[in-house]
């Protein structure tokens, strides 16, 4: 089993102090204790290991033996997830986060079925940047994944027209996602549609020509992970 990974805002110094919900998360939930190594990462690239020197249910200590940055690599991965229901919303953006997507934006479209109130919004958006917060450091990403504020039809219309690479999942393409050429850099913007699918009007408003993953048709939970997969695949996994 690999290093256990924590997040930490602060990384400088010789000796750093976890505390708050991360230090009893890793003291008292994990129980992790003197002389076992961990990973500090701020989650934007730069990282810390070293062994525990000190523990309590406040928190631990870890004394620095080694410390790096990981360069953010190319292209981006933005994935457009409609808004599902129930659980199928936790298992996308757990698989999208561990499989290196970088953005996760949730998108309220025609067919979301998702009522927007200020409490509402402001909940959904808690919870999945929860989900994508834990998923990150049990991938052991040294770059957390961020999730966006929940998006519009015009807003994501915009991200999908300044994109690099384009890709709107839909069942009744006739390209298969297969045949797109992966750019090296700039923004992979994909677009997953609902459990009723994507709108005529929406499809209109995205402007570009939708693409199939094959002859199956995958629940919105799923089609993004097996999309995004088969993009890095050919890209920063190659």
């Amino acid at each position: 089993m690999g290093v256990a990974v924590f997040y930490s805002a602060a990384l400088e110094g010789e000796e750093i102090v976890l505390e708050g919900a991360e230090g009893r998360h890793a003291a008292v939930v994990r129980r992790i204790g003197v002389g076992e190594r961990l990973r500090l990462t701020d989650g934007r690239g730069a990282w810390v290991e070293g062994p525990v020197t000190r523990a309590s249910k406040a928190g631990v200590t870890v004394a620095v033996e080694a410390r790096g940055v990981v360069a953010a690599r190319g292209p981006r991965v933005v994935v457009v997830q409609a808004l599902p229901k129930g659980e199928r919303a936790e298992l996308a953006v757990e698989m999208l986060t561990e499989v290196g997507v970088d953005v996760v934006v949730p998108w309220n479209a025609e067919r979301s079925q998702f009522r927007s109130n200020p409490e509402r919004v402001e909940k959904t958006v808690s919870k999945w940047r929860a989900w994508a917060f834990e998923a990150s450091k049990q991938s052991r990403r040294a770059w957390f994944t961020e999730v966006a504020p929940i998006a519009t039809t015009a807003e994501v219309a915009r991200l999908v027209q300044a994109a690099a690479l384009p890709v709107v999942l839909h069942e009744e393409a006739t390209r298969p996602l297969a045949q797109l050429e992966v750019p090296d850099a700039g923004d992979v913007v994909l677009v997953v549609g609902p459990e009723g699918g994507i709108a005529p009007a929406e499809l209109a408003a995205f402007g570009v020509e939708p693409v199939r993953l094959g002859d199956t048709v995958l629940r919105t939970s799923t089609a993004g992970v097996a999309a995004a997969s088969a993009l890095l695949a050919r890209s920063r996994w190659s």
